[in-house]
C-alpha cells in the first residue's frame, strides 16, 4: 500500500522526533526493536538502523512483523515510554505494557471528571455538542441526550441509505456471526472495529484509560465508544452506504479497509483524536473552574 493511504507514515532519519519534541506515539511495523550501548534501535526490513528518541516519546506502538527484546522493553520503560501491540496502522489493537512509573496527570483528571456527577454531565454534554452544534441540550439529563442521540442516528442511517440508494433494515449484528449481516452492517461492524483500535491505541498512548466513560458505562470500553461517536458518521456510517453502492452489494475487506484509511488520512484523525481527548478532559474542565 503506497504511503499516501497509509495512517501510520514509515519512519526513517527525516521523521524522528526531535529531542525538543515530545510526542504521543511512535508506529512501527516490520523491524526490530533492540539495544546498543544502552541506546534504543529500530532495525528494519531493509536493515537500516534508527537510534529512537524513547525520552521524547510516550508510547511506541509495534505493528506486524515487528519484534523487541527484553533489554529494549527494559531501557524504553526506564525512559517512561510506554508499548502497544497493535495491528498494521492500528486498525486492531492487541494489548498494552504499563508503566509502574508513568505519569498519572491524564488519568488521574479523567477519573476525577468521571467520579463527579455535573462535571461527568458536562463532558457528556460537551461531546453532545460537538455533533450535534445546534440542539439544546442545556439542562438536558444524560437519558434525555441519549434519547436525542437514538433518534438522530437512525434519522441518519434511513438519510444514507436514501442518499445511496441502498435498502436498510436497520442496525444487526450477531457476535461471532459477521457472515449473516448484510453487506452495509459488515461494513458498518468492520470499520466500527477499525475505529476502536485506533482509539485504543490513541487513549493508551495519552496515558488515559478506555474503561473510564462519560456516556456509556456496562461495557468492556466505554470511553473508547464516548469518542467513537464524535467520528462515526463520516468514518463508519457514511462510508457503509457509501461502499455498499459502489461494491454493488458484495462486501470487499481490501476495498474497504483502503477506503477507510483514506478517509481516516484526510481528516487527519489521530491529531484530531489527540486535540479532541485534551479538549473533552482538560480545556473545558479549566473554562468551568474559572466561572
Amino acid at each position: 500500500m503506497a504511503d499516501g493511504q497509509r495512517l501510520l507514515l514509515k519512519i526513517t532519519r527525516e521523521t524522528l522526533p526531535q529531542v525538543k519534541d515530545r510526542y504521543p506515539f511512535l508506529y512501527l511495523e516490520r523491524g526490530r526493536l533492540e539495544v546498543d550501548d544502552s541506546s534504543v534501535k529500530w532495525i528494519d526490513a531493509t536493515g537500516q538502523v534508527l537510534p529512537l528518541p524513547v525520552a521524547t516519546l510516550n508510547c511506541l506502538m509495534l505493528g506486524p512483523g515487528t519484534s523487541v527484546t527484553h533489554e529494549a522493553v527494559k531501557t524504553t520503560v526506564a525512559a517512561n515510554c510506554s508499548l502497544s501491540w497493535v495491528g498494521e496502522d492500528c486498525l486492531l489493537f492487541y494489548a498494552a505494557g504499563h508503566l509502574p512509573t508513568a505519569d498519572s496527570r491524564n488519568l488521574k483528571q479523567q477519573i476525577a471528571l468521571a467520579s463527579n456527577p455535573a462535571d461527568s454531565l458536562e463532558v457528556a454534554r460537551a461531546m453532545y455538542a460537538t455533533r450535534f452544534p445546534d440542539a439544546d441540550l442545556q439542562g438536558k439529563t444524560l437519558k434525555e441526550m441519549m434519547g436525542m442521540e437514538g433518534y438522530r442516528v437512525k434519522q441518519l442511517y434511513q438519510a444514507k441509505a436514501e442518499e445511496y440508494k441502498v435498502g436498510w433494515a436497520g442496525r444487526n449484528f450477531t457476535p461471532g456471526n459477521f457472515q449473516l449481516s448484510d453487506v452495509t452492517n459488515q461494513i458498518l461492524t468492520a470499520t466500527n472495529a477499525a475505529l476502536y483500535g485506533i482509539l485504543c491505541a490513541v487513549v493508551h498512548s495519552m496515558g488515559y484509560s478506555p474503561h473510564i466513560g462519560f456516556i456509556h458505562s456496562g461495557s468492556p470500553l466505554p470511553f473508547i465508544y464516548d469518542m467513537a461517536d464524535l467520528y462515526k458518521e463520516h468514518l463508519c456510517i457514511d462510508l457503509a452506504f457509501q461502499q455498499t453502492s459502489d461494491l454493488a452489494g458484495r462486501y470487499d475487506r481490501a476495498k474497504v479497509s483502503a477506503a477507510f484509511r483514506e478517509r481516516a488520512v484526510e481528516m487527519d484523525l489521530l491529531a484530531v483524536v489527540s486535540r479532541d481527548i485534551t479538549t473533552l478532559l482538560w480545556l473545558d474542565n479549566a473554562r468551568r473552574r474559572r466561572k
